[in-house]
């Protein structure tokens, strides 16, 4: 169970109950955040859970509760604005770019709406006023938005009521599960107990890695409490926090190397201020931080309140404070103020300034608010600081949520200073449908010196694990192969030992679900390969011993002759003569059915012409501003080529190097010019630049170069990088003489 989210973990009550984990008295959480008199709303727990074990949650409350007073909610899926052009211009059988630039037109926020979006976005205008197409694509999903789009269930609500769901509540069929015919908004407004199980995967990530910790080590120990580790704090400054928990994107890490944080308060405050809006605050913050004569509270009553987070308003908690310290509000009635900015909702933020400044008798059942004047707060410096407090409420974050978040954070970096094979081999094994996560957090292993190990038969276990010798790949990440064999697998093993060869293998498990095409899967990741027949071997001979297991499985049912027609010891059998695959089909083998090269990689065979030059990963690209430009060895895994609105050609390629994968944009006329050297099964380097719209990252190509061209691969280097080509020894300076005349060449080199 995750340590709490959301406002629920500002109550003490829930605390000592054991319901969160944090402290709220330690880390300042109120919890007038969470309940009091005056909230308009009933609040709710939002409570996370293992991904895996979540739907025991659910079936422990139907059955606590019973299961006519337990049901899941409804949600209603609605054409926002950008969702309604993309589906009309699907409708209208437009090609995919042209609804596709329309709707990046239209800026991704909450509530936006097109009309709305032609105000701010010119571009979007014209392109209305200009285009009868882009016309009547917008009138027409203009008509459509806002209009329920699809009904399902939601992800994590569930209500509870005091006797059958149906006194007060219709009920509907979404696929197999009932659900209520009301939405959660209407569900609270009934007064009825909404709780959302939320299936958290890191938790499960967490308790895996635990798990696997303490049974290599039966004297392990999480020490997860204190949440002081210097090592733990070192990791953190350092930036290398891939597969942490909220810490792991490119501009979390550079936001950590600054920070450099020493403890939960400073993981708190960072993963607060990385998120759209509250980011324009960073320099402030990090400036303040590391010269505090920069700070400047605008009355001595904000000190106590700021000085944790350098002068600068980061947590909705704080707007309530400064509220009640500074006019005399409730902390009921400052909640209010700390929604009302939040929602921008200008008539009460207006009327409430005058309370701030002025107070106001009590009314209504509220208490009296004596406002910054009866405090001795000049009117001047009240109305600025409600200013200020004003447009940082807008952004400003949950710090119970942050908290409960950043406990899990630290938790990661824990297991990852001091059980780190244990927990990226838990991170793989959870998101092992993810094939970026696994591509992404294998190169991290061979970052930290941790070998992944092929499958094996003899030696993997379902999941990935970890080995003195670093993580054997888990089999269930093979394609094909189910569950239920490799538990028969794991049975077959413990009760009669290794398998010794593939013959035997075949013999053993051919009468356990093992088919064709779960054998062929496991030859090709390599799971078969410490025996001593090669891939090709096994592939073309593997269809007949499983066919004669079967028989045998059939002859033993009826007491017959053994799997080769005698009773005595069968014979040796030798596998057909075949040679092994090249390394280049090996490869591609291994990625059809595990998502990635485990015996190598397509570039490894080009990395000398571009040894010690400095390009960029597809990770240090995530990275980058908009319009940065960026020179990066890739291989191209797919390629899908369209028709643009004009009837050019126009690719999308499927991309990936070392440490991540991506998809790569080649409009026409680059298409045009480099078409050739764009196959699939092709190492290029790329010359590109990175497009950044409202939070979404896309690579557009620019040039490409064939990685034997080692004269362009240098010239493009120095270009793209020139100072970082210098530093390693690129700019290299070749003197032809006519002659051989040492003299002037030794003058040349002392020059």
């Amino acid at each position: 169970v995750g340590p709490g989210r959301g406002s629920c973990a500002g109550s003490i009550v829930s605390y000592l109950l054991g319901i969160t984990e944090v402290d709220p008295l330690r880390y300042g959480l109120l919890f007038e955040r969470f309940l009091n008199p005056e909230r308009v709303t009933m609040p709710d727990f939002d409570i996370d859970f293992c991904f895996e074990g979540r739907q025991q949650v659910i079936d422990y409350v139907v059955e606590k509760y019973g299961r006519n007073r337990v049901c899941q909610i409804v949600t209603f899926g609605t054409m926002a604005a950008r969702a309604a052009v993309r589906d009309v211009g699907r409708v209208m059988g437009l090609p995919y770019a042209l609804p596709d630039r329309i709707a990046r037109m239209i800026p991704h926020e909450l509530n936006m709406t097109i009309d709305r979006a032609m105000e701010i976005n010119g571009e979007l205008a014209d392109a209305y006023r200009e285009d009868p197409q882009v016309r009547e694509l917008i009138d027409t999903a203009r008509m459509l938005e806002g209009m329920p789009r699809n009904a399902s269930t939601h992800a994590a609500g569930v209500v509870i009521t005091p006797e059958d769901v149906t006194r007060y509540l219709p009920l509907q069929k979404n696929d197999d599960v009932v659900v209520t015919q009301f939405a959660k908004e209407a569900v609270e407004e009934l007064g009825l107990l909404k709780i959302d199980f939320l299936g958290l995967r890191m938790l499960t990530v967490i308790d895996r890695a635990v798990a696997a910790a303490k049974k290599r080590n039966p004297d392990f120990r999480a020490d997860f409490g204190r949440m002081d580790d210097p090592k733990v704090y070192a990791l953190l400054a350092s930036g290398k926090t891939d597969g942490l928990f909220q810490l792991e994107s490119p501009g979390m890490k550079q936001l950590l190397i600054q920070l450099k944080p020493r403890r939960l308060e400073d993981i708190i405050a960072a993963i607060s201020l990385y998120r759209p809006g509250p980011m324009k605050n960073i320099p402030v913050y990090l400036q303040n931080r590391a010269d505090p004569a920069h700070i400047h509270y605008a009355h001595p009553k904000l000190e106590p309140i700021l000085r944790e987070t350098e002068g600068v308003i980061i947590y909705q908690e704080q707007v309530m404070q400064i509220c009640r310290e500074l006019a005399g509000y409730s902390f009921g009635r400052s909640d209010l103020v700390r929604r009302s900015m939040a929602k921008k909702k200008v008539r009460i933020m207006d009327a409430e300034r005058q309370v701030f400044l002025h107070g106001c008798p009590a009314e209504n059942g509220k208490p009296a608010v004596p406002g910054c004047a009866a405090n001795g707060i000049p009117e001047e410096t009240a109305q600025q600081i409600f200013e200020e407090m004003r447009r940082f409420a807008e952004y400003a974050f949950n710090k119970s949520h942050a908290s409960g978040y950043a406990v899990l954070a630290y938790e990661t970096a824990w297991l990852k200073c001091y059980c780190p094979k244990e927990f990226f081999a838990a991170l793989m094994t959870v998101y092992e449908e993810d094939t970026r996560k696994v591509i992404e957090t294998h190169a991290e292993c061979r970052r930290c010196g941790i070998r992944l190990l092929p499958p094996s038969v003899n030696k993997s276990g379902i999941g990935f694990s970890a080995e003195d010798d670093g993580i054997r790949f888990g089999l269930l990440a093979v394609k094909n192969v189910g569950r239920s064999f490799l538990e028969a697998l794991l049975k077959e093993r413990r009760e009669n030992g290794s398998f010794s060869d593939f013959p035997s293998f075949c013999e053993r498990m051919g009468g356990h679900d093992l088919n064709s095409r779960a054998l062929e899967s496991l030859i090709a990741a390599g799971a078969l390969d410490e025996f001593s027949w090669n891939r090709c071997q096994m592939t073309a001979a593997g269809e007949n011993l499983l066919s004669a297991a079967a028989v045998q499985k059939r002859n033993r049912a009826q007491g017959q002759l053994s799997l080769f027609g005698a009773e005595e010891e069968p014979e040796e059998i030798r596998p057909p003569a075949l040679k092994e695959y090249d390394l280049e089909r090996r490869l591609q083998m291994e990625k059809e059915v595990t998502g990635l090269y485990l015996s190598g990689h397509p570039l490894a065979a080009f990395e000398e012409n571009w040894k010690g030059l400095p390009l960029d990963s597809l990770l240090d690209i995530r990275g980058m501003e908009d319009r940065a430009e960026f020179l990066a060895p890739v291989y191209i895994v797919r390629r899908k080529d369209r028709a643009t609105r004009s009837g050019a050609r126009m690719s999308v390629l499927q991309i990936e190097d070392y440490d991540s994968c991506s998809d790569l944009i080649v409009f026409p006329k680059t298409l045009e010019q480099y078409g050739g050297l764009l196959r699939e099964g092709q190492a290029v380097i790329c010359r590109g630049r990175v497009s950044v719209q409202e939070e979404e990252l896309s690579l557009h190509a620019a040039a490409f170069f064939a990685p034997e061209d080692r004269a362009a691969v240098r010239r493009e280097a120095a270009r793209a990088h020139p100072e970082a080509f210098r530093k390693t020894g690129g700019g290299r300076l070749c003197i032809r003489l006519a002659q051989a005349d040492f003299g002037r060449l030794e003058r040349i080199l002392k020059a």
